[in-house]
């Protein structure tokens, strides 16, 4: 069964290099963040979203894609989609960062691969990609300029409802 839009919620937000705790997830900040995601993707769930899709990036997204394997256990109707933008995006990853990426995608629900390679617009077109068939964004954002910033303008010209937590 194909997840609708309106039943759909997608995520974006920063590297470990815009983070403040950058790529240790362990630290305090980074699991109070885990946690309001959590939070917010069960808000979400209540109000009727039962699919989510995350771009499977490095920091933010990783902990998104958790929160919802979380809220899975949870809840059985819950789905999650990883939206992979190039078959070779964790290709030049640190080792633990692909094999991160490699376990949280096995675990998803579906896993939509956009292209087989690397071009200067896969990120973009993943991000539309999420952005189309949700109903819902959820972000982490700072304020900065790059790919979030990009993807929240995007959902809002197309009418999603955006809920954005700071990093």
């Amino acid at each position: 069964m194909t997840p609708t839009r309106h039943k759909s919620c997608c995520f974006t937000g920063h590297r470990p290099e815009k983070l403040p705790w950058g790529k240790d997830d362990s630290h305090p900040d980074a699991q109070s963040l885990k946690a309001r995601l959590f939070d917010l993707a069960e808000a979400v769930y209540r109000a009727g979203i039962t699919h989510f899709i995350c771009g499977m990036a490095r920091g933010a997204d990783f902990l998104f894609c958790e929160a919802v394997l979380k809220l899975r256990e949870e809840h059985e109707n819950v789905t999650l989609e990883a939206a992979i933008p190039c078959e070779e995006q964790a290709k030049r990853w640190p080792a633990q960062d692909r094999n991160r990426y490699f376990h949280l995608v096995s675990q998803c629900d579906y896993e939509t691969v956009l292209q087989s390679a690397y071009d200067s617009g896969c990120m973009k077109r993943r991000n539309y990609y999420m952005v189309d068939r949700a109903a819902i964004l959820i972000a982490v954002y700072d304020g900065s300029i790059g790919g979030s910033m990009q993807t929240i303008n995007y959902a809002k010209r197309s009418g999603l409802e955006i809920l954005i937590v700071h990093p």
